[in-house]
């Protein structure tokens, strides 16, 4: 399993190994182990599986105040994604900066984004399964957000977020400059 670094301290690409024969292949997508080494150390609390049948679906950007903030350890098992960390720790040198990673079936990259980071993600493809690992279960009373196209993100998104499957919720988030970070 390699772990690479980004330009967020903490966010992370994991590129777990596939090996494959004749049969299909075998891969160890999660070894508590492999991402201690890193640094990654949660005692896991809740996994989602999210499906999106149509290409441009945008799910985000989410994130839970403490004392109910999550990690998260994003998979993608059908299809592809772009997947979207913010940086939204006040006070980070990287404050408002993002990392974007295409996630995909074939390319089996993982993104780890640490607690303080608004999650989010646009599908590029028909028919996408995104699985996720929590370090903290779905509290609603904690639930933030950020509003996912604000220009000052400079987010370069794919053709995504056709008005009629965004959910009403994530056209109301605030724009960067208007959220009060409860990450300090």
């Amino acid at each position: 399993m390699r772990v690479l670094t980004t330009a967020i301290a903490g966010v992370l690409i994991v590129e777990p190994e596939r090996r494959g024969d004749a049969r299909g292949f075998f891969s160890e997508v999660f070894k508590a182990s492999a991402l201690a080494a890193h640094g990654i150390v949660h005692g896991w609390e809740q996994d989602n599986h999210a499906f999106s049948s149509k290409k441009g679906v945008v799910r985000g950007l989410h994130f839970q105040a403490p004392p109910h903030a999550q990690a998260k350890l994003v998979r993608v098992t059908r299809g592809a994604v772009l997947d979207v960390a913010v940086d939204v720790r006040h006070g980070s040198p990287t404050y408002g900066a993002h990392v974007a990673i295409e996630l995909s079936a074939e390319n089996w990259r993982q993104l780890y984004a640490p607690a303080g980071m608004a999650h989010g993600y646009c599908t590029l493809s028909e028919d996408a399964e995104v699985l996720y690992k929590t370090s903290a279960e779905y509290a609603p009373e904690a639930e933030m957000g950020l509003l996912w196209n604000d220009p000052e993100l400079g987010i370069a998104w794919p053709d995504c977020a056709d008005p009629a499957l965004l959910k009403d919720a994530d056209r109301a988030w605030p724009k960067l400059r208007d959220l009060v970070s409860p990450f300090q």
